[in-house]
């Protein structure tokens, strides 16, 4: 019964792959630097002006994303893309900022947010930053750029700070009879190590640089958000997480709404009410609405589609800007 099982098995594999042995056929699709512009919601009369959608999404890192068989994208290189777009465009009246992020490294966060601060000086279109699921810490670092915050009244908005995360494994090791050792031209150039304990001169080399990095989160808030109010602004800068309901009632943003309402104001700001709503995308993902994912469709081909997303705990040791929950 084994040896008949076997023998209509070989024959129904040569039957689906023809003579030889049986392989998979892998068709590779460029990812291209290009973008192009998707209407997801027409406008009205000849030649309608645009509001362009930009998405602030994911971790925010200068750094590639993506899995195996999967496109590949560096958010802040994607980001730099579309603003560039948006101000090139003469039809572009305002942008707004579709932000669904818990953050991402002090770099990537305050060099996004001096782009839509350039693009709002040089064009002098406005900016809606529209607050989604999330709009945390580096996220929000960013929203506070554009001209007014819309939140969703069930976001969570605020997580205003910043992070070191780092471990300490020598204990452990010693117990499995492992010494790291360090051959090193200077005293902290192995700093905080997860091979050795923090020492307290280490601790406060790294606390004064999370201090720097947090005194500057807390000065972009300040004179984006004119929250006057000091034991207010003690509030929403001691770390926490808020609704978009109640961080419209402390002044973290201007007004509940949906993203509908977001691109309404824009319109209202930018005077043109029959505007089109474009985004823009990679020629591998497409867009059909407001709404639409961030990741990317796979290629249209018979292809393996590996889905592996990036976890938090992958993160490279650095700076963050980022809720950790």
């Amino acid at each position: 019964m084994r040896n008949l099982l076997f023998a209509s098995l070989m024959i129904l594999t040569g039957l689906l792959v023809g003579c030889g042995t049986p392989s998979f056929l892998i068709t590779p699709v460029a990812n291209t630097s290009q973008i192009e512009e998707v209407t997801v919601a027409k406008g009205s009369g000849w030649s309608p002006p645009k509001v362009a959608i930009i998405e602030v999404e994911g971790i925010l890192a200068n750094a590639r994303t993506g899995g195996f068989m999967q496109p590949t994208e560096n958010a802040l290189s994607l980001f730099t893309q579309q603003l560039a777009r948006a101000a090139e465009d003469d039809s572009v009246k305002a942008v707004v900022l579709r932000i669904n992020s818990p953050g991402g490294t002090v770099t990537a966060s305050d060099t996004m947010y001096q782009m839509v601060e350039k693009f709002r000086s040089a064009t002098h279109k406005p900016v809606i930053a529209s607050a989604q699921d999330i709009t945390a810490s580096g996220a929000y670092y960013i929203a506070c750029a554009a001209d007014k915050i819309v939140a969703h009244p069930t976001s969570v908005i605020g997580s205003i700070g910043v992070i070191f995360n780092t471990f300490d494994v020598s204990d452990g090791m010693a117990k499995l009879g492992i010494r790291s050792v360090a051959i090193k031209s200077a005293p902290l150039k192995d700093l905080a190590s997860p091979f050795h304990h923090l020492s307290d001169e280490e601790r406060a080399v790294m606390q004064a640089m999370v201090d720097e990095y947090y005194h500057r989160f807390i000065h972009i808030v300040q004179s984006n958000r004119h929250i006057k109010d000091e034991q207010t602004l003690k509030l929403v800068t001691d770390g926490r997480v808020f609704s978009g309901t109640r961080a419209v009632e402390l002044g973290l943003a201007d007004q509940v709404g949906l993203l509908p309402d977001a691109l309404a104001l824009a319109q209202s700001m930018a005077h043109c009410s029959n505007a089109a709503i474009v985004m823009y995308k990679r020629p591998y993902g497409y867009r059909g609405s407001i709404y639409a994912s961030e990741p990317a469709e796979p290629p249209q081909a018979n292809t393996l589609h590996l889905e592996l997303p990036v976890a938090q705990l992958s993160l490279p040791p650095g700076f963050y800007y980022l809720w950790q929950p």
